[in-house]
């Protein structure tokens, strides 16, 4: 299969639907904690999962110079839902300070299959504990018992090469059993492929050493002209004509979209790309918040020729949206 991008300008764009016209999560809806955004998505065992951003209460503005928000920390938040739009909250499955991890941020989770079995991986954003230390891609693995998931601690890694900003991490299968990373060295999307789970669990310089000296090789996707970055949303999900790859783009004024673009299963390569979003920030929800202008697409769930959609709006709340894969999947596949 060969790159194709699509002029959206002379197509029409699949329909991406917003179930509701409010957030499925409140910010303030879970005791103890403000903001809830930025949620992976797993459906099991008949439920919808969320694995939500969830902020402490008690942050506040910095009026001063260095971060937007001070006593800013995240735990990961599990609600569930029958039918999707109705959620309740469950547990907190991580919360940070606990273990190694000073601040989970953006989780995603995903099934990998491994040994014969699918395993449960939550990847996240994880803050350094120091001043001055760049983010990192958190790993663990999640393990289903008495109906819930529970963190395996003993499995907590920290993924990609040391002593480098990267972060927004989504792990999956290739057609052949290799395991692929996309990740975020910015400005651009990474793609880091490895023989199995255990080799990217446990990958150290002897991989990632090469991998950085040669990272144009591994580039996905940039940013589209002017904009500032382009980061992985939710796991691929698969399509008789490949991988749908849902991402968010940060663009020149700031805003930050839901885009598709359309990987190779047999190497996780890029295929074709909408060079329009599917989903901005238009509700006063998604407009308005802790930081204004932004849908960060983070879960993703098909059931026959319905795609069910988790996003961040604002950096305050969670947002639930639907599409077609019939009509996404001509949308990448029909060029101007």
């Amino acid at each position: 299969m060969t790159r194709r991008e699509i002029d959206v300008s002379a197509t029409t764009l699949p329909q991406v639907r917003r179930l509701h016209d409010r957030p499925v999560v409140e910010a303030g809806s879970v005791p103890g904690y403000g903001a809830i955004f930025n949620a992976g998505l797993l459906f099991h065992e008949g439920k919808y999962h969320l694995f939500a951003r969830g902020v402490r209460e008690g942050y506040r503005r910095n009026d001063g110079t260095g971060p937007r928000f001070l006593d800013y920390i995240s735990d990961v938040l599990v609600l569930t839902s029958n039918d999707g739009r109705d959620y309740r909250f469950e547990y907190v499955l991580a919360r940070a300070g606990e273990g190694d991890v000073h601040c989970y941020e953006d989780p995603r989770v995903q099934k990998v299959p491994h040994d014969g079995e699918d395993r449960f991986v939550m990847t996240y954003t994880s803050l350094p504990h120091e001043d001055g230390r760049p983010w990192r891609i958190g790993a663990h693995r999640l393990v289903w018992r008495e109906g819930r998931f529970h963190l395996d601690e003993s499995t907590g890694r920290l993924l990609g090469p040391s002593d480098v900003a990267n972060k927004d991490a989504i792990v999956f299968s290739l057609s052949d059993g290799r395991v692929a990373m996309i990740h975020r060295i910015h400005p651009d999307m990474q793609l880091a492929v490895f023989d199995d789970l255990e080799h990217l669990w446990h990958a150290g310089p002897e991989y990632w050493d090469p991998y950085m000296s040669d990272l144009e090789s591994h580039t996905l996707m940039r940013p589209t002209p002017g904009a500032l970055g382009i980061g992985a949303g939710a796991p691929p999900v698969p399509t008789d004509e490949g991988l749908l790859l849902f991402f968010h783009e940060r663009r020149a004024d700031g805003a930050y979209t839901a885009n598709l673009a359309l990987l190779d299963p047999d190497t996780g390569r890029l295929v074709s790309r909408l060079d329009q979003p599917l989903l901005e920030p238009e509700l006063h929800w998604e407009r308005e918040g802790d930081v204004d202008n932004v849908v960060f697409v983070q879960g993703a769930h098909r059931e026959d020729d319905t795609i069910y959609l988790t996003y961040g709006a604002a950096d305050r709340c969670v947002g639930v949206a639907t599409a077609q894969v019939s009509r996404l999947v001509d949308a990448l596949s029909n060029a101007a």
